[in-house]
This record gives C-alpha cells, structure tokens and sequence, in this order.
C-alpha cells in the first residue's frame, strides 16, 4: 500500500505548477538562515512602503505619491495569492491542507515577482480531507480564517477596509485556481469544485460574484488604478469597476 506523500514530493509537484505555487521547507521550531525572515508587522510595513516606492516609480512619480492604502492593498494582494496558491494546489492534488501560522511562515521580502516563501515541514504531514465539503470546511477555517486573516488584519491598519482585503483574497483564491488549470488541465473539474465551496463559504461568500458568461467579478476594487499618476490607472480584469 501506498503511504502519505512525503513534504518532499508534494512540494515539487505543487512547485511544477508555476513560480506561485513553489515552496520550500524548513524544521519547525528552527530559523532558517538568513535571507530568511519572519512575516512580522514591522517587515510587513516596510513592505507596504516598498510597494508603494515601485508603484510610484513604475508610473515616474516620486517616492511617497502612493497612497498607503493603496500600497497596503497591493501589497497584501500579492502576499495572499502567494499565501493561497501552494495551499489550494496542495488541497487539489492530495487534499492536504496548508495553514501553518504567519509566524511559523518565513520569506525573503524582495519587491517584485513572488517571494520566495518557507513553510513548517510538518505543515504537509496529516490525513486528507475525504469529501471536497469537508477540504473547503478546512481550508476555510485553517487558512483563509488562520494565516490570510492575520495578514488581513495587519494590512488593515493602514485604512484597508475589510471589504476591499475580503476581495484580495477571493481574488487571489480564483487566480490560483485558473493557474492550476492552464498548468494542469486534467485537475479542472476538481480545481472548479474545491474554489466554487471556498467562494461559497464564510469569510470569502459574498466577497465576489459569478457574471452571466461564467467569469468571476469581485466585488470589491483593490485599488492599483489608483497608483497611476492622478489615479487613471487602467483597471484589473476581475474588478468590480470594470464593465
């Protein structure tokens, strides 16, 4: 009989789906060495602030044009998908459920492209959940109500509301799903299934909806059109704003 994948062996099959999806280990308990780091507030901050540099000076504005909130938004969008994509994957493919506490996380805080993100070896070990419900139960209340909603609520203090974080996340939940399928055409269904619950359920229902043709519309903006020079940026495909 076939036991459990090892950390190893889900970490490259999930790696193999995209530079989101890839993921490395380390001993819980331990610190990595350094580039590694905690996801603490004051990193998380200067994060905030060094998004908030390269927006503005991806659209030639000085240092500081940016609002905050604007850079808080980008900043935790990109951080939630990176979050949510190696956890959906592995929910797909082996029905593990990823959801080590943002303390237990480390990453290198570089700006630009996904950042390169550790995780507690034992975050892969246990059972798989035996029904899709029973996935999204878990994912719901171990991911998105664990780590994504400790990252909320930090990127909620800089004027963030919940509503608009709500729709990050429900974003970067239905932009890991369409990764997994141009990657792996043959997880479609199951991938559809498991993200069609996770939308469904608290704290994402409501967060987003479904357009007449199929496609998924949050209903929230996360406010990047507003980095660009006197905030006539063009708009995401999944905005609320879009038309």
């Amino acid at each position: 009989m076939t036991g459990p994948p090892t950390a190893s062996a889900v970490i490259e099959e999930i790696a193999a789906l995209g530079p989101f999806f890839a993921v490395q280990a380390h001993p819980p308990g331990t610190e990595p060495p350094e580039p590694w780091q905690p996801m603490s507030r004051p990193l998380l901050a200067a994060r905030v602030t060094g998004v908030g540099d390269w927006l503005a000076a991806a659209g030639g504005q000085p240092p500081g044009a940016v609002e905050t909130r604007v850079a808080a938004s980008v900043a935790h969008l990109g951080l939630a998908a990176r979050l949510v994509s190696p956890a959906l994957a592995a929910a797909v493919l082996h029905g593990l459920v990823l959801a080590p506490g943002l303390a237990d996380l480390r990453w290198q805080p570089v700006i630009g492209g996904p950042i390169p993100l550790s995780l507690p070896d034992d975050t892969f070990t246990g059972g798989p959940a035996d029904t899709p419900a029973r996935l999204a139960d878990e994912l719901s209340s171990r991911l998105l109500d664990g780590p994504l909603r400790e990252l909320a609520d930090t990127m909620a203090e800089f004027s963030v509301s919940p509503h608009i974080l709500r729709g990050n996340t429900a974003s970067a939940v239905n932009g890991a799903a369409t990764m997994i399928m141009a990657a792996r055409p043959d997880l479609t269904a199951r991938t559809r299934t498991l993200t069609s619950l996770l939308l469904d359920r608290p704290p994402l229902r409501d967060a987003s909806t479904t357009t007449s043709d199929g496609a998924f519309r949050r209903r929230s903006c996360c406010l990047i059109y507003r980095a660009a020079p006197d905030g006539k940026g063009p708009l995401c495909g999944d905005c609320v704003l879009s038309r």
